[in-house]
């Protein structure tokens, strides 16, 4: 990678780290705290949150038919994200230690906390809580697969990809085969440190 590409992706974390920072010292219009596993609303803004809150026949009634009918489909894919769950989770627990690469910890993707959200009768909840159990579980694998790629194999493809995962912008360039090996090591051992 050269000079130039090096300063810009440096620049660019410097940039993202900063984002991070001023968005969460932002002040927010709703006023709550987290407290261990809990989220607390103040009073005046749970009071809202239960006037807003539709109940279960007025949702019925009032929702997308579209999303009644695929329905069964939607929530038929948690069979294959729990499998693929046990399995990568297994994998792992097996081989990262073997690798010497830092776990994942799931609880850093997997996040339920919109059941705090009293706005939501409880079928909203059930939907929340499936997303973000899917979107969690597909961050949670990628992070695995992307360290994993990291260990055996950190060279970019030689066409563009959509939707790499953070790791791949600093791997090598396609072709790049000058000290690969010494190269693959310094990879592999800061995996250790992640």
């Amino acid at each position: 990678m050269n000079d130039r590409i090096q300063q810009l992706l440096q620049q660019m974390t410097v940039l993202e780290d900063d984002l991070r920072a001023a968005i969460s010292e932002q002040p927010s219009t709703i006023f709550f705290q987290i407290k261990g596993k809990r989220v607390e609303f103040e009073q005046s803004i749970k009071d809202t949150h239960r006037r807003l809150k539709r109940n279960f026949f007025r949702w019925l009634i009032t929702d997308r038919p579209q999303n009644l009918i695929t329905g069964p489909i939607i929530y038929a894919m948690i069979i294959p994200l729990i499998i693929t769950d046990l399995f990568i989770t297994f994998y792992q627990m097996t081989c990262f230690p073997i690798y010497g690469i830092k776990k994942v910890r799931r609880a850093d993707y997997v996040i339920f906390d919109r059941q705090h959200l009293s706005y939501l009768n409880f079928i909203e909840k059930f939907h929340c809580t499936y997303c973000a159990y899917g979107t969690g579980m597909i961050a949670y694998i990628s992070e695995i697969v992307a360290r994993t790629e990291q260990y055996f194999c950190p060279i970019k493809h030689a066409r563009k990809v959509l939707g790499t995962h953070a790791r791949y912008i600093n791997f090598l360039e396609f072709g790049e085969a000058e000290d690969y090996e010494a190269k693959l090591e310094l990879y592999r051992r800061s995996l250790g440190k992640d």
